[in-house]
This record gives C-alpha cells, sequence and structure tokens, in this order.
C-alpha cells in the first residue's frame, strides 16, 4: 500500500488532505456525512481576539466555476473558541490546525500566544490578508515589510508548527514565501481567494453588500497551481496547495507542482465528501503507478 504520510515541522499528517479554513466550519458540521478523523487535518474557520458580526448580508454569491464570499470572519472569539468549540476539537484524532487574523501586529501575536497551550491545537494557519488598521488599511500579505513584522511576532510566541496563509494578490508570491520562510514559518499555504465582484443586472446592483469579496472554486485554480509551483521553487519549507481543488485530479497536479499537501474548500460545499474521495483517488493513483509513496511524486514536475 502507498504510503501517504507527510511531515510540516515535527507535525506528521496521516496523508496529504485537509479541509480549508471557513469551508468546515469547526468540523462539527460535517460529523454527519464523513469520518473527519480519515483527513490528514482540519484547518478550522477564522477566529479573531474579539467576536466579530461579519459583514451584511448578502455576502456570498455564485460565480462561473466559483464562489464569491465576504462573510467577513464572522466568529465568537477566542475566549469562546476556548471555552465552546475546543472541547469538541480536542476529541477528534486528527491534527486540528487554528486560522488566525488580526487587525494589528500585537492582536495577532496575543491570540497565537492563547492557543500555544492548548495541547490539541499542534499548529495554526497565520491569515496575513488582513487589513492592518494602524496602517490605513494596507493588507499584511501585500506588503513585505508588514508580512515578515506580523509573521516574526508570531513566531515569537508560538512554539508548535507555524503555517502562514499567503495572499495571491501580490506581483510576486515567491517574494513572499521567501519571507514567511525567513521569518521562521513552517510551511505555507497558498492561495487565499482572489479579489472579484459580481452584479446583478436586473437589480442593477452588486450581488455581495460589500461589492467585492474573495472568489474561490475551479475558477481560480490555474493561477493557484502557478503560484503554488513558483513558491515550491521558492522556499525549502513545505507548500500546501489551496484553490479550485475539486477531485483528486486536481489535488495531483498540485502535489506534482510540489506541495507536499492540499486543502479542499469550495468543493466541500457541492459535495461533503470531497475531501475524503480525494484521499481514495490520490492512494488510487500512487498504486496503480507504482509508486511506494506520495513523496515520489510531490514536485515531479521540477526534477526533469
Amino acid at each position: 500500500m502507498a504510503d501517504l504520510r507527510i511531515k510540516i515541522g515535527s507535525l506528521l499528517f496521516k496523508n496529504p488532505v485537509m479541509m480549508a479554513s471557513g469551508t468546515c466550519g469547526y468540523g462539527s458540521e460535517f460529523d454527519d456525512f464523513i469520518d473527519i478523523e480519515q483527513l490528514g487535518g482540519i484547518i478550522v474557520k477564522g477566529t479573531t481576539l474579539e467576536p466579530r458580526e461579519g459583514n451584511p448580508y448578502p455576502r456570498m454569491a455564485e460565480t462561473a466555476s466559483g464562489m464569491l464570499n465576504a462573510v467577513g470572519l464572522q466568529n465568537k472569539g477566542i475566549d469562546y473558541f476556548v471555552k465552546n468549540i475546543y472541547p469538541h476539537l480536542s476529541q477528534y484524532g486528527t491534527n486540528v490546525i487554528v486560522n488566525i487574523n488580526g487587525n494589528t501586529v500585537e492582536e495577532y501575536a496575543e491570540l497565537a500566544g492563547r492557543l500555544t497551550d492548548l495541547t490539541a491545537i499542534p499548529a495554526i494557519e497565520l491569515n496575513i490578508s488582513c487589513p492592518n488598521v494602524k496602517r490605513g488599511g494596507m493588507i499584511f500579505g501585500t506588503n513585505p515589510d508588514a508580512a515578515r513584522e506580523v509573521i516574526a511576532s508570531v513566531r515569537k510566541v508560538y512554539h508548535k508548527t507555524l503555517i502562514v496563509k499567503l495572499s495571491p494578490n501580490v506581483t510576486d508570491i515567491s517574494e513572499f514565501a521567501r519571507i514567511s520562510a525567513g521569518e521562521g514559518a513552517d510551511a505555507v499555504s497558498l492561495i487565499n481567494t482572489l479579489v472579484g465582484m459580481a452584479i446583478d443586472t436586473k437589480t442593477m446592483k452588486p450581488r455581495l453588500s460589500t461589492i467585492t469579496g474573495g472568489l474561490s472554486g475551479p475558477a481560480i485554480k490555474p493561477v493557484a497551481l502557478r503560484m503554488v509551483w513558483q513558491a515550491a521553487k521558492a522556499v525549502t519549507i513545505p507548500v500546501i496547495g489551496i484553490g479550485g481543488i475539486m477531485n483528486a485530479e486536481d489535488a495531483l497536479e498540485f502535489i506534482m507542482a510540489g506541495a507536499i499537501g492540499v486543502q479542499v474548500g469550495t468543493a466541500s460545499f457541492i459535495e461533503p465528501r470531497t475531501a475524503i474521495n480525494v484521499i481514495s483517488g490520490i492512494k488510487s493513483f500512487l498504486e496503480a503507478g507504482g509508486f511506494a509513496s506520495v513523496s515520489e511524486i510531490t514536485g515531479i514536475i521540477n526534477r526533469n
């Protein structure tokens, strides 16, 4: 049988497939559909220091081969998470990773510090696609100096596995992958959503209350694949691929481009079992091809 195990930092994953933040809630939403413990891991919805109400409705819209969302990181804050969500998450026999978000460097660092002592949370995913309110709303993940500062601050207080989630809305994704590695990240995950918009021609109004939102789904896969390939060539730390993965073949493309693992997101809204099906498909591909492990095909297009 092919070995699907991967390792990020000191953290072992039973397979390379995870469910992406914002698409699997806190795991319990999928308990009736899949066995969460079959997954390599889940990245639970974005968590902030203080509760957030999110953006006004409408905040989701279907587009051609994709979906726009402007949920706005709705969550009840870290105190509620620790008291009410964490006890359930601690029962899962797989890697539970928390996606964290903040408005300032200090918020990110405090939030990371609060999560350090939660023994059932072995890793965090640092979402730097958030606006820095102290710098006029500049996005951390699109400014090299801001990205460097927030990653370094989190690394100082968080001593377990640190994954940095990169924004695709930059000129050179390789630069931000190198910054992440340089400041001590154990891995990078990419891509986050692309900025897009849609208009309802009947009402002649934007389909989202915020006008623009994050585009995900199959429409962004070629862009995501290209950026994962670039990032994987730029750094030696693991790269996790995200963006339009709908089936095992999509996941295999990311792995062959250099991703050590993948995250399934939007596809779960269409078919809750997608991530489980992707695991099976990768396994079948490896065994049919006579590969002993998934590592044999990781980044294979760059070895010729």
